[in-house]
C-alpha cells in the first residue's frame, strides 16, 4: 500500500512493533535462526524510513525480552552482539535525520557493560532531535517494568492512598512516552506478550501473518489503513449511541 493512500491527518502519534518470526523464516529456508535476525534488520530500518516519510512521532520495537534470555545461548550471544553492531552501524545515519535513539528495559548483570555503553553514547548523541523518537526495547517485559516502577514508589515513602495511575506512569521507564496508538504483530501470533503493558491498555492492535523479515513499508502502512478505519472509543460510545 502506498502512502498515499493513508489520510496524513490521522497518522497514529506512537507505534510499537512486535517483530515476529525471524527464526522461523530462516528454519524455513534453512538457515540457521541468527540469519533470520540479520534479514530482520532491512525491515526494521524500512519501517523507520516509513516512519519519517509520513510523520509518526514516536516508534517502539521489541528488540530483545526478559524471557529471551532463555533461548539458546549461541542466539543470546548473536542478538546481543548483533543490536551493539546495529547501533555502531547506524546511530550516525540516524542521527543526520533527526532520529532521537532511547532503550527501555533492565539494566541487569545480564546486560553486558560494553553494550550499555553503547546505548547510552546513542542517547547522549541524539538527545535533540525530535524528527522521530525510536525506542528500543532491550531486556524488557512488561510486568517487570510495573514492578520496578512499585519498588521505585515504594522506595520514595509515598503513602499507598495518594498512589494513582499518574503516579506509576511517572515511574515507568520513559515517563515521557506516550501510549502506544497502534501496536504491530508479525507472523501470526496473537498475543501481546508481556509487552508495554500498562501502556497499551487502549491501543489498537492489528495482527499480520507476514513474518517480521518480509515486513516491509507496504504491510506497515496496510496496518496504519487499517487503524484508520477502526472507531477509537476508549471506553466511550460512538456518535450513534
Amino acid at each position: 500500500m502506498p502512502a498515499d493512500l493513508l489520510d496524513l491527518n490521522r497518522i497514529p502519534r506512537h507505534i510499537a512493533c512486535v517483530m515476529d518470526g525471524n527464526g522461523r523464516w530462516a528454519q524455513a529456508r534453512g538457515l540457521p535462526r541468527t540469519e533470520g535476525h540479520r534479514a530482520g534488520e532491512h525491515s526494521l530500518f524500512d519501517v523507520v524510513d516509513a516512519c519519517l516519510e509520513i510523520g509518526v512521532e514516536w516508534l517502539t520495537v521489541y528488540a530483545f525480552s526478559t524471557e529471551n534470555w532463555r533461548r539458546p545461548r549461541d542466539e543470546v550471544r548473536f542478538l546481543i552482539n548483533f543490536n551493539e553492531e546495529i547501533l555502531l552501524r547506524r546511530r550516525d545515519e540516524l542521527n543526520e535525520r533527526g532520529v532521537r535513539i532511547r532503550f527501555v528495559g533492565r539494566r541487569d548483570w545480564r546486560v553486558p557493560k560494553r553494550l550499555i555503553r553503547r546505548m547510552d553514547e546513542a542517547s547522549e548523541l541524539t538527545e535533540k532531535n525530535r524528527k522521530l523518537t525510536f525506542t528500543i526495547a532491550f531486556n524488557y517485559g512488561g510486568r517487570a517494568e510495573i514492578v520496578d516502577a512499585v519498588r521505585r514508589i515504594a522506595a520514595s515513602g509515598t503513602a499507598p492512598e495518594k498512589i494513582t495511575e499518574s503516579t506509576i506512569a511517572r515511574n515507568l521507564y520513559d515517563p515521557q512516552m506516550p501510549d502506544p496508538d497502534l501496536v504491530i504483530r508479525t507472523s501470526g501470533e496473537y498475543r501481546i506478550s508481556n509487552f508495554l503493558l500498562w501502556e497499551l491498555a487502549y491501543s489498537e492492535l492489528v495482527f499480520t501473518d507476514t513474518p517480521w523479515p518480509e515486513f516491509q513499508r507496504r504491510e506497515f502502512f496496510a496496518a496504519i489503513r487499517e487503524f484508520q478505519d477502526r472507531d477509537r472509543r476508549f471506553g466511550g460510545v460512538d456518535g450513534g449511541g
